[in-house]
């Protein structure tokens, strides 16, 4: 298989879980806020609700099992120094904090609510997204 099915396979996939979610259980798909709320689980000392941990497990061991068995090349890892992926990292976790969730969230569930606020978030994100990367390809950076 080619990288399109791949990728097209992976879209409806994700499109079906995220509206399965929505419909039986009335859960928006977030990456940020699903991990949020599982981190504050263990603040509170309460994982009464384990329905973030189940998820987060879910998409490492979904990943996972899905290069196994269909025998797909892992990428490699960036070649960025670890205290630009940590600084990167902790960018992107305030900025979803500060945007109310993250491009999964928006992305896909909001724009699929036809959230006004959602589709405008989206809209930001990938604006930004094609201004930065194309200022580092301009500059050279990495």
């Amino acid at each position: 298989m080619n990288t399109a099915i791949y990728s097209i396979s992976g879209g409806l996939l994700i499109g079906l879980s995220a509206i399965l979610a929505y419909t039986l259980f009335g859960k928006i798909t977030g990456i940020s806020g699903i991990s949020f709320q599982a981190i504050s689980k263990i603040k509170q000392f309460s994982i009464t609700d384990k329905w973030p941990w189940v998820f987060l497990t879910g998409l490492v061991l979904g990943g996972f099992l899905t290069h196994q068995l269909l025998h797909i090349p892992t990428p490699e890892l960036p070649s960025s120094p670890l205290w630009l992926v940590i600084i990167s990292g902790s960018l992107v976790g305030i900025g979803s904090q500060i945007g109310s969730g993250c491009t999964s969230g928006h992305g896909i569930c909001g724009i699929g609510r036809l959230s006004k606020r959602s589709i405008t978030a989206t809209l930001i994100f990938m604006l930004t997204g094609v201004i930065a990367s194309e200022t580092i390809n301009f500059l050279g950076i990495l």
